[in-house]
């Protein structure tokens, strides 16, 4: 079984198109590259029914989608018989979980993202960088304590492109990824293995060899993703992501099913 499950529904112009006949070039893309199940997990913050968890101005000026015509468009896409899951790509707010919580819980969920790209108002990928701010040392610091309270916060389902913080290829001079390892593993959400890493200044996949071993060690399960925000990204670069779980010792990927998980043999 190969999954990619994690991708933003656009058009042709990488512009957001949240209808389901959009669906159908990414179902179409997947199958080329020999990909079985495809899920949409588009950020949460483009939704107005979300601006109440966000503080950082590039969030709350994206706030001005509906939520319903997304989630209709991935509903009506799988009624049709595609192979689609329906996720979201959910930022972590620190102290908001129950307002999270309260404010997804009436959609139809098959697995929920859980990404860190701002700790505070500095953004791990983005302008102003975490990096600049507080140096290499101390951005791996607070990155992984988030990502550590993010998986023990019981919101999500699979942790996005969990090293994030290397985007900019500058590295921590010694990391011990064994605290945030272990509160994956106690949590029971997945870790993603992303080859978007690949088209980042970093050019590397997400994570690092030695997190995923850690995570293997410690039975984190895996999902599979490319981040894909047009459809000849689906499954890119899927030989290099397996080769990599391989190496680590995986032999199945998870695969969502409203919100529980099951193991499926590695394609």
């Amino acid at each position: 079984m190969i999954v990619d499950y994690h991708m933003h529904l656009r058009n042709g112009n990488e512009e957001i198109a949240h209808d389901t006949w959009s669906v159908d070039p990414f179902v179409e893309a997947a199958h080329a590259a020999g990909v079985d199940e495809i899920g949409f997990t588009e950020h949460i913050y483009y939704f107005k029914q979300t601006r109440s968890l966000w503080t950082v101005p590039y969030m709350t000026d994206l706030c001005v989608y509906d939520i319903e015509p997304y989630v209709e468009a991935v509903v009506v896409a799988r009624g049709r018989g595609l192979p689609v899951k329906l996720g979201l790509e959910v930022d972590y707010a620190p102290g908001r979980e129950d307002e999270t919580r309260e404010i997804l819980a009436p959609y139809p969920w098959d697995y929920l993202l859980g990404s860190v790209h701002y700790i505070g108002e500095l953004a791990v990928d983005g302008e102003p960088r975490l990096v600049d701010a507080v140096g290499v040392e101390e951005a791996w610091r607070l990155y992984f304590e988030e990502l550590a309270a993010a998986a023990r916060s019981d919101l999500f389902d699979s942790l996005s492109h969990p090293d994030l913080v290397k985007i900019f290829g500058a590295r921590a001079a010694s990391f011990d990824y064994g605290p945030v390892v272990d509160a994956i593993a106690d949590s029971g959400v997945a870790v993603e293995v992303s080859t978007a890493g690949l088209r980042k200044p970093v050019r590397e996949l997400y994570p690092h060899p030695e997190f995923l071993a850690a995570c293997r060690a410690r039975d984190v399960p895996v999902t599979l993703a490319s981040d894909a925000h047009s459809p000849d990204v689906v499954g890119r670069d899927f030989d290099r992501a397996l080769e990599l779980l391989r190496a680590a010792g995986y032999e199945t990927v998870t695969v969502f099913e409203r919100r529980r998980g099951r193991q499926e043999p590695l394609g």
